[in-house]
């Protein structure tokens, strides 16, 4: 009979990179990863926009990367990927949580708008995926968690690029599932509803739950959860 941990990974994960983690659900996760002993990078826009953060999850005695990181930019990833390895050798969890949104109707969208939704939420957690998961694959550890949305599972007026980019994430996500089914490395998404952050608003929705409930189910898929949950979409739709 198989035990339960043949279904865990072999050890457990020491280092972790967060996209978008200068606030709201980014900052929340860094801080619970980070209250497990794992080693971190968290990455935003803004130099010195994750200091805040870092400083907080150093108080739990653990090393923190901080990074400059356009998350839709290719020459980006290949830095942000380089010094990671650079500083701890690896990465085992990836959080593709960093994302942004663009109110506006269809008519009124830029072709730039547009492109720029994909490029921050759909693309950019393509690059480093692809980028990290050769060394998951060889290592047989790794966990892919990408931050998707309640927008995955319907459409909402003015938010085209955005609902786009979710429903295209977790496409993403479900393809990759099956590409790395077997190997250790477990790929999920998480579904948050409303959630009090800034970028909820001026959206139609009202805040339902904290960044750390979302981010207390994205440290569970990153440490604990069994590779049943493999292609999972996890909602939190509070």
């Amino acid at each position: 009979m198989k035990t339960r941990e043949h279904f865990l990974q072999p050890y457990p994960p020491t280092v972790a990179m967060v996209t978008g983690a200068s606030r709201g659900i980014g900052a929340a996760i860094a801080r619970a990863l980070a209250g497990l002993g794992l080693d971190l990078i968290v990455t935003s826009t803004k130099k010195g926009g994750t200091r805040r953060t870092a400083d907080e999850c150093r108080g739990h005695g653990i090393e923190v990367l901080e990074l400059v990181h356009d998350v839709g930019s290719r020459h980006d990833a290949d830095h942000v990927v380089a010094a990671a390895t650079k500083k701890f050798g690896q990465v085992d969890v990836l959080v593709n949580n960093a994302g942004v949104v663009v109110r506006k109707p269809v008519v009124k969208m830029t072709d730039e708008d547009f492109d720029r939704v994909l490029r921050t939420n759909l693309s950019g957690p393509f690059y480093l995926t692809r980028r990290l998961l050769p060394g998951m694959v060889k290592r047989g550890l790794g966990r892919i968690i990408n931050v998707s949305s309640i927008s995955a599972t319907l459409g909402s007026e003015n938010q085209s690029g955005y609902c786009a980019s979710k429903w295209g994430l977790d496409g993403f996500t479900k393809s990759l599932a099956e590409e790395t089914r077997g190997t250790g490395v477990l790929v999920c998404s998480v579904l948050p509803g409303g959630v009090e952050t800034d970028m909820l608003k001026g959206s139609k929705f009202p805040a339902m739950m904290a960044a750390w409930e979302v981010a207390d189910v994205v440290r569970y898929l990153a440490f604990e959860a069994p590779l049943a949950l493999h292609g999972g979409r996890l909602e939190v739709f509070g």
